[in-house]
């Protein structure tokens, strides 16, 4: 089993949502988190505001504040090892404008997982 891990932009929840559904992953998590990429700040911009060549304001401001988060969502989905592919294309397909900004993906092994219902211990190689 995988964990596609999935940052994106607020405006693509409901979208991704009924991705993830229609592409036969009903189950996951969607939460709020707050962050940034790299390239999220104009450093050079920010280098010019700090150094008193623009006027202070709240759109200088704004720009000078070099660890400014954006609220994004992060979604999990937690899939069999054979469906890793499918669950990534389908997020890449309804996040993807081309633009900074647009989110992340990562994927990690999930050795176990123990249903808390039950106890049931569910392996890697079973499936879930």
């Amino acid at each position: 089993m995988k964990e596609v891990m999935a940052i994106v932009r607020l405006n693509r929840v409901n979208a991704t949502k009924e991705a993830l559904a229609e592409a036969g992953f009903p189950a996951f998590t969607c939460r709020k988190v707050m962050g940034r990429g790299k390239k999220a700040i104009n450093l050079d911009l920010v280098e010019t505001v700090l150094a008193g060549e623009l006027p202070i304001s709240p759109i200088g401001e704004y720009i000078s504040e070099s660890s400014r988060l954006i609220p994004k969502r992060y979604f999990t989905v937690v899939v069999p090892d054979d469906e890793v592919e499918k669950a990534v294309k389908t997020i890449m397909e309804t996040n993807c404008t081309g633009n900074p900004g647009d989110g992340k993906i990562f994927v990690l092994p999930i050795v176990e997982s123990i249903r808390i219902r039950d106890g049931q211990l569910q392996m890697d190689s079973e499936s879930y």
